[in-house]
């Protein structure tokens, strides 16, 4: 079960991922790079969790520090 403070950072992690390219934007890629994963890896699951904005969000929610430092457009690393 994830803290408050851990789900609030990775919750944060994803509004600065909607700043950087706005949010109807965030959302469309969101959703044409989900289909993409599901078509790649075969269940809702896996397709939902390998999606770039999440990978981000999971691997670094821990670190309450992240955003920070965390470069501008960090998420395209974890495509």
């Amino acid at each position: 079960m994830k803290t408050n403070a851990i789900l609030m950072n990775h919750e944060k992690i994803h509004l600065r991922q909607q700043i950087e390219i706005l949010v109807i934007p965030f959302y469309v890629f969101y959703a044409f790079e989900f289909l993409t994963r599901l078509f790649q890896y075969k269940t809702l699951n896996l397709a939902y969790q390998n999606i770039s904005f999440d990978r981000e969000a999971y691997l670094k929610e821990k670190d309450l520090d992240y955003l920070k430092s965390r470069p501008f457009c960090a998420f395209i690393g974890y495509l």
